[in-house]
């Protein structure tokens, strides 16, 4: 299982790179998680624009899925044999309708539909391709998801935007990868149920006994050397920072 880090930029792209957006690949199979501000145009360097599989969405805060609008643009009006092939996309309830009026000046006669089959994200294992997602809500003031997925023995976990919570300690439970935001620094910003800091990032590492914990949705104003050094404070394991084009093998 391959991990691409297509955007890894929070709350809005850096000079380095788009917003949040990761690709997984193994037997030929292409699934993007999320596809922030700055995504689209980035992940092809990584893979052609008609060849993803699927589409995972952890949560509709813009940084996390407003390229979806440019995407949809891409693949209704392509030049060749008309609209690309629907492409499933997994989201929280009210995907399509809050992707539509973000998109549309009229969304009653827009139907992202045609190119995207969207399907309603809920606690629980489900399979893409040869992945088995499992998909559990964390703290975050939107209805948000953190996803463990698992190929071959192995398993990659993606916090999406969460506070502090058990539900990610438990997806996370052994991972080989926890690839984790921490967009807050310790003792800065005291805001409950919306972000980690590294610390938390490195706490919640430990607690599940990750084998690798890579930080990630850091925002342009946050000090990155400052979350790493703080995420290795709380947690003995590799620790390193996402950073745009990063490839990893689970």
């Amino acid at each position: 299982m391959k991990l691409t880090v297509v955007g890894c930029s929070g709350s809005f792209p850096s000079a380095e790179s788009a917003c949040s957006s990761y690709l997984v690949e193994a037997e030929g199979y292409a699934l993007l998680l999320d596809m922030g501000n700055g995504a689209l145009g980035a992940l092809q360097q990584h893979r052609g624009l008609y060849d993803l599989d699927a589409i995972l969405l952890s949560h509709l805060h813009a940084d996390h899925c407003i390229d979806m609008c440019a995407y949809f643009v891409a693949r209704y009006y392509r030049h060749e044999g008309g609209p690309a092939e629907v492409l499933p996309v997994y989201g929280p309830k009210g995907t399509e309708q809050r992707l539509t009026t973000a998109y549309a000046d009229t969304p009653s006669e827009t139907s992202m539909s045609e190119v995207f089959d969207f399907r309603a994200l809920e606690r629980g294992a489900f399979e893409i391709g040869p992945f088995t997602v499992h998909a559990d809500r964390v703290s975050h003031p939107v209805e948000a998801y953190a996803f463990r997925i698992e190929h071959d023995g192995r398993s990659l976990v993606y916090s999406g935007d969460t506070g502090p919570c058990g539900a990610l300690t438990e997806l996370s439970a052994a991972a080989d990868l926890l690839l984790c935001e921490a967009a807050f620094t310790h003792g800065r910003e005291e805001i409950p149920d919306l972000h980690l800091n590294g610390r938390e990032a490195g706490e919640a590492a430990a607690a599940a006994g990750v084998g690798r914990l890579v930080l990630t949705h850091i925002p342009p104003w946050t000090d990155p050397q400052v979350n790493l050094r703080d995420a290795r404070g709380a947690y003995g394991g590799p620790v390193e920072l996402a950073r745009a084009g990063a490839v990893y093998e689970v």
